[in-house]
């Protein structure tokens, strides 16, 4: 029967990997592009937002203590307070316009008594991959403008940490409030606040991201597409095999002869007579 050959090795071995890769596509790449597609359509909201809309207290944009998310997030936030260097960590491994450098957090204690992280911007790296000097926070009150940013989260949870390599300078893996919190053991509110250009103790601002779209949407639409091809030529392929003289089939239809092989026959024939 012509169904036998489903049931095949390589058959079922084909049919799992086409099915795993569709399924794959469907259910995880497809979905992932889009969820990326959709934060980034929240960030562009929010950024252009911020570039129309006032600055606002942070009692105003955050209250309660709410720790910024996607509606809050890139919003403008003014404080008034002094910074704490004592606290201050480095953030490594970072990457600014394609370039590697450190980004400065320093702890920012609110006229209101509430304690904050604020990325003071980046510095480049000298030749040995440290960090190049860079300017303390002025003294005294300030006022200054930030943006509203969520922790980044590091998977190893990891703290931050201070050796030789560092000069004796506390550096961590990413700008976390709570990993400063615990290296610097103050109480600091959830979210960090990137300072905007111009303001007292930036280092070198850091780049807003770019409002386009992406490719993330279109990217998405390719993988729905490549897994729906993967299923049409895996059925494509079987109704093939269906028909008599498919590629698995155990019995091949007999090859008509040519002209070359029958003449020679013939001479054979000729000379064995």
């Amino acid at each position: 029967m012509r169904l036998k050959f489903l049931l095949k090795p390589g058959w079922l071995a084909l049919t799992l990997v086409v099915f795993t890769f569709a399924v794959t596509c469907f259910t995880l790449l497809a979905p992932w592009q889009f969820s990326r597609n959709t934060e980034r359509e929240h960030q562009n909201a929010a950024l252009r937002e911020s570039f129309s809309g006032q600055p606002r207290s942070l009692d105003q944009l955050l209250p309660g203590g709410a720790v910024p998310d996607q509606r809050t997030e890139w919003h403008l936030v003014t404080m008034k307070g002094t910074y704490l260097p004592e606290g201050e960590v480095v953030a490594r491994l970072r990457s600014v316009q394609g370039e590697a450098a450190f980004e400065v957090l320093t702890p920012f204690r609110t006229v209101e008594g509430t304690v904050v992280l604020v990325d003071r911007g980046y510095v480049r790296l000298d030749d040995k991959s440290r960090a190049l000097p860079f300017a303390a926070p002025p003294a005294g009150t300030v006022d200054i403008v930030t943006r509203a940013r969520h922790d980044e989260r590091d998977g190893k949870n990891r703290d931050a940490f201070a050796d030789e390599t560092t000069g004796g300078k506390l550096q961590s893996y990413v700008v976390d409030s709570q990993v400063v919190a615990r290296a610097a053991k103050l109480d600091i509110r959830p979210g960090y606040f990137q300072l905007d250009l111009n303001q007292p103790g930036v280092l070198g601002a850091l780049p807003l991201p770019q409002t386009d779209a992406g490719p993330f949407f279109s990217y998405a639409l390719q993988w729905i597409a490549f897994g729906a091809m993967a299923l049409m030529g895996w059925l494509y392929f079987t109704v093939r095999e269906l028909k008599p003289g498919g590629a698995l089939t155990t019995e091949r239809p007999q090859r008509r002869k040519s002209v070359a092989e029958m003449l020679a026959e013939d001479e054979r024939s000729e000379v064995a007579t």
